[in-house]
């Protein structure tokens, strides 16, 4: 027993040190200056390979913690612990202009155990947004001296959560669950305007934000067998929105260049940053474990919560809170398995094959107009990791390509390759020796 609390404790201190490297971006999309940024696919290696499916998945020797009601479905005596990281190139195309962009990221770090029958445990850290962008843009002017003027934009940034959730088999085939976060992070966003004219002032605003709150995720799972091979899991997940605080603050600095003194106007806001409401319900099919099958549906409610903005109006400027910068954000995810026999000897009947394809609309939009949907597509495997040491761990490896546009603003082409090492052992088996 000492051994297996010293490896917990091992567990913990990994994410500790996952905690300390965690990347700032994981993202270099122009569209991430807007809002919270990019939201974060929140799923682990294997959901991955099915586009994000999961909320109806009930996985033994998976970390699924997307609806935490499944952590009571974990082995017993096991010990899951699951890295993952991607890498990504990205092509945005402009008005027939064209450029590409490549990152990496680590991605995630979760682990979970059985405590007792029907009672599992988990934790980890997840990303829940990001911030990554970098570009300039110049309009000629009209003027007889042909001023040009341009606009750059930076930012950087994203929040996160580090998580502890419980999950609870209630009676046979109903169990529920729930994930406590604590959620963390900072955007910094600038943007630039200058022009060509020697005799124009240069003025820079830089919106920043630092967040440290909570966050609460539940969730149920109600499975039941049609017969001895076929059971279907019915899947519901519900987080509560509210306000993160963030204290949004914008510095507006205008430079005259003939006298190179700035004239700097600090403005604040006190909180004026909230997550949404959002819930979701999945449906999943299981085969014999042989073949998995589900379908997720998710709706955040943007929409009324306000974001803070800086405008001028009859050359008065204020920094104030936008209520219709928000739109209601549906995704809706399809998805699935296929493992010849996961208790073969052979590696290539234990091996899965996976799939998947999701369509979102946006949450926010764009100088009035609706901001970028998303569809993807993916596909992937999960390869047995079998040795005379462990045979229960697998490596994850999915390709996804994901399309974001909305129109008369850039489309975006992105082809992601996603790593997941799930290292599953027996840490808490009594041995006995005769």
């Amino acid at each position: 027993m000492m051994k297996s609390t010293n490896r917990v404790f091992c567990a913990f201190a990994a994410l500790a040190f996952s905690i300390g490297i965690y990347a700032q971006s994981g993202t270099n999309s122009p569209y991430s200056q807007y809002g919270l940024g990019v939201l974060s696919d929140q799923t682990s290696g294997f959901n991955r390979g099915m586009n994000g499916v999961g909320l109806g998945f009930r996985e033994h020797n998976q970390v699924n913690f997307i609806n935490p009601a499944s952590y009571s479905a974990v082995d017993s005596l096991s010990f899951i612990f699951d890295v993952g990281f991607s890498g990504q190139i990205t092509n945005f195309n402009e008005s027939g202009k064209k450029i590409n962009a490549k990152n990496a990221d680590f991605e995630y770090a979760v682990a979970a155990f059985r405590v007792a029958k029907g009672f599992g445990v988990s934790f980890g850290i997840l990303p829940y947004t990001n911030v990554g962008y970098n570009y300039t843009s110049s309009t000629p002017g009209s003027n007889v001296l042909s001023t040009t003027y341009s606009n750059s934009y930076y930012g950087e940034g994203g929040l996160h959560q580090v998580y502890v959730g419980l999950g609870y088999q209630l009676f046979k085939g109903f169990s529920l669950g729930a994930n406590v976060s604590y959620l963390w992070g900072r955007y910094d966003k600038t943007v630039t305007n200058s022009y060509s004219d020697s005799y124009a002032k240069t003025i820079q605003k830089v919106y920043s934000a630092s967040v440290t709150n909570y966050k609460l995720d539940f969730g149920v799972q109600y499975a039941f067998a049609v017969d001895k091979k076929n059971e279907f899991t019915l899947g519901a997940t519900y987080s509560p929105g509210h306000d993160i605080g963030g204290n949004p603050s914008c510095v507006v600095t205008s430079t005259n260049p003939t006298t190179s003194t700035p004239e700097t106007a600090p403005y604040s806001l006190k909180d004026g940053l909230k997550i949404p409401t959002t819930v979701g319900a999945g449906l999943a099919w299981n085969n014999a474990n042989r073949i998995k099958l589900g379908v997720d549906y998710s709706f955040q409610k943007w929409s009324g919560i306000g974001f803070p903005v800086y405008v001028v109006n009859n050359q008065v400027p204020a920094y104030v809170m936008n209520n219709d910068y928000y739109s209601d954000r549906h995704k809706i995810n399809v998805g699935g398995d296929f493992c010849g026999d996961e208790n073969n000897r052979s590696f290539l009947k234990r091996l899965h094959f996976r799939a998947g394809a999701s369509y979102a609309t946006p949450y926010y939009k764009i100088n009035g107009q609706d901001g970028p949907s998303e569809i993807s597509v993916s596909a992937g495997l999960g390869i047995p990791i079998m040795n005379s040491y462990n045979n229960r761990s697998m490596l994850n490896i999915s390709g996804q390509w994901v399309r974001t546009s909305a129109k008369n603003f850039i489309k975006e082409n992105t082809f992601r390759i996603n790593i997941g090492l799930t290292f599953n052992e027996r840490w808490f088996m009594k041995w006995k020796v005769d």
